[in-house]
């Protein structure tokens, strides 16, 4: 299937059928993040998203899974969102999940009567980046909302009945700001209470302007250790009701994966253990790490 530049996807999505509706971020601003920064941003016309969803079906008219790309593809106009998931489910008889990413500035740009009706014609997960509770961290990183506007994005979603998944980036705040960054962003995810969390480390292209912080050293980067110690003070301080957790991404040093808050005890004794022993062997290898 044609795309346009690097394609990205929630590790969950690994087995769908990815469509490319949109091209780059409309955001595309933060400091942190390089994935989408050789591409403008836009809306494809509906003569190629036909085509494009005429490609899948000849590839594939068994799918059971479609992800709906690029970066923040919820921007696109409601009824025209709605003419799409109509047009899929028509097309792939044996659809069972339509998802999406959503920034938080295009999810608060739609009404609540929005996400319904995009819920009730198939849409099932959205993917919102939350990265930091803190509002200066927020800040600093160019997210273009603060703390409260978040929670609000990630509320409205799961007021709507589409299940929600958030990430979360341990180090996003270094080590002058660890604390904070863990006990405001559990803060933020409790306040929020989605149905999907994951915990992504750290990792910095090299283009990325938070990695010019760093060579200049007004940005310090978390040690594996540091960056357990983070997720703890981050998982001890979770309220959720009922949350599938997964810190197993490529860039996480200790793979985990839990149900909270029934696990919450057993993922805190494990990382008591693994920072207290120093255990490194436990640890990811640097170079099996990836963004």
């Amino acid at each position: 299937m044609f795309y346009e530049g690097k394609i990205y996807r929630p590790p969950s999505e690994a087995k769908s059928i990815i469509l490319q509706i949109t091209v780059g971020c409309q955001h595309n601003a933060c400091t942190f993040c390089t994935m989408y920064k050789d591409k403008s941003f836009r809306i494809k016309s509906r003569e190629e998203i036909n085509d494009i969803i005429s490609i899948a079906h000849a590839q594939d008219s068994d799918a059971e899974r479609i992800f709906l790309a690029d970066g923040d593809a919820i921007a696109v106009d409601t009824l025209l969102l709605i003419e799409i998931l109509d047009q899929l489910y028509k097309k792939f008889p044996h659809l069972q999940r339509v998802g999406i990413y959503g920034g938080p500035k295009d999810i608060l740009a739609k009404s609540p009567e929005e996400l319904t009706d995009l819920k009730a014609h198939g849409l099932n997960i959205v993917y919102l980046g939350v990265e930091s509770g803190n509002e200066g961290i927020l800040k600093s990183v160019c997210k273009g909302v603060t703390a409260d506007q978040m929670i609000s994005a990630g509320q409205q979603v799961k007021a709507s009945g589409l299940t929600l998944s958030c990430t979360v980036i341990i180090g996003l705040g270094g080590k002058a700001h660890s604390h904070e960054h863990a006990v405001d962003t559990a803060r933020v995810i409790s306040e929020i209470d989605p149905q999907y969390l994951g915990a992504l480390t750290l990792m910095l292209d090299r283009e990325a302007p938070l990695a010019k912080a760093i060579k200049e050293g007004t940005f310090q980067q978390l040690t594996p250790f540091e960056s357990l110690t983070e997720l703890r003070t981050l998982l001890e301080a979770l309220n959720v009701s009922h949350c599938v957790f997964r810190s197993n991404h490529a860039s996480n040093y200790l793979p985990l994966r839990a149900t909270l808050p029934e696990d919450r005890n057993d993922l805190l004794q494990t990382l008591d253990s693994v920072i207290k022993n120093q255990t490194t062997e436990r640890l990811r290898p640097e170079y099996w790490r990836g963004l």
